[in-house]
């Protein structure tokens, strides 16, 4: 793909994202995953890593409605959203854990993450910092955070450390799965995993109806 080509594609999702409202580009990233992979649907809770500027959190709380709602986290500031409680908060700390179980309250049903570290250029470097930053959203997902059965979307760099990062997604994940939506450019290195069925993790609880209830109760 040519220069002038590239720029294009990058130019025609900004500019989408500015038209439909959108926080960022990324956005059009998550929307082509669900098209593909079918990820959220209503009612579900949605923890998002990295969340900032909330390009994703703001698909998600679309998708999730009515009843559904998103958690999101990042080191820096995330201005409101619509169905989106932001915590700012970092993730390597265990307090923000603790404030995350407690604010949450139940496993949720999806974790995202298109979390990236601040490029410097040297590819290895940036490659190991984001492998790093996915084994924290990964750690998430099996310290109670994730419902057993839930779904983890994360962005990954391609790089010597990638094929360990996937061999021990596939081991707590039933599917996993590899895409690269078209808003990416082609000529980047990151490609995101879509993993279905996480092997063990608490049970969610099953939400009673207020119909059910009367009945429960005689």
């Amino acid at each position: 793909m040519s220069h002038r080509r590239k720029t294009r594609q990058r130019e025609f999702y900004y500019r989408e994202a500015v038209r439909e409202g959108y926080r960022s580009r990324a956005s059009y990233k998550l929307i082509q995953i669900h098209e593909k992979f079918n990820i959220f649907k209503p009612g579900d809770l949605v923890l998002d890593i990295g969340a900032a500027p909330g390009g994703w959190s703001q698909v998600a709380s679309h998708l999730v409605i009515p009843n559904g709602r998103v958690f999101a986290v990042d080191l820096d500031y995330m201005e409101p959203l619509d169905n989106v409680l932001a915590i700012q908060g970092d993730l390597t700390d265990s307090k923000t854990h603790d404030r995350l179980k407690t604010i949450i309250g139940e496993p949720v049903d999806i974790i995202i993450s298109d979390i990236s570290p601040k490029i410097t250029g040297n590819w290895s470097t940036d490659h190991a910092r984001q492998i790093y930053l996915s084994e924290l959203a990964l750690k998430l997902c099996v310290s109670g955070f994730l419902k057993r059965g839930g779904k983890f979307v994360c962005k990954l760099f391609m790089g010597d450390l990638f094929e360990d990062y996937i061999t021990n997604l596939k081991k707590l994940f039933h599917y996993v799965y590899f895409y690269k939506p078209k808003a990416s450019r082609k000529s980047s290195a990151e490609t995101y995993a879509i993993a279905k069925g996480l092997k063990k993790g608490p049970l969610k609880k099953k939400k009673t109806t207020k119909l059910e209830e009367v009945e429960e109760n005689g």
